[in-house]
């Protein structure tokens, strides 16, 4: 059986407000409270459950997708004046990554520090 990530805990300040957000921009399904977490289904086999956190490190969460949803996802970004970097070094300079015209990457940071990445193709 090949291994899948299933589920993984998001520290947030505010569980709900923060799902939500995530759902909203990503374009998936808010999946409502489930025992201490406020759960997004991203996918078939991939669920972020939230979780109030008072403190915490912000994390990377990196997420690989077509055009058709980086061009959906980036213009929600865009919409919401969220700030966005090309890089995740050297701060917020509000472009892209191209990979030499074969591929797009942004960074965006969630309300809670949480630093996400959208990419078109991985590395080689």
């Amino acid at each position: 059986m090949a291994i899948t990530l299933n589920h993984t805990i998001v520290p947030a300040h505010d569980k709900v407000a923060s799902a939500k957000f995530f759902a909203e921009l990503f374009g998936v399904r808010y999946a409502g409270e489930v025992g201490p977490f406020a759960a997004v289904r991203v996918n078939d086999s991939l669920t972020l459950d939230f979780g109030d956190d008072d403190g915490f490190e912000s994390h990377h969460y990196a997420f690989l997708v077509d055009d058709t949803e980086f061009d959906a996802i980036f213009a929600r970004v865009r919409a919401a004046g969220l700030p966005f970097a090309s890089s995740p070094h050297g701060g917020f300079d509000n472009r892209i990554s191209h990979y030499d015209r074969d591929g797009r990457r942004v960074y965006f940071a969630d309300p809670n520090g949480h630093f996400l990445e959208l990419m078109t193709r991985v590395d080689a």
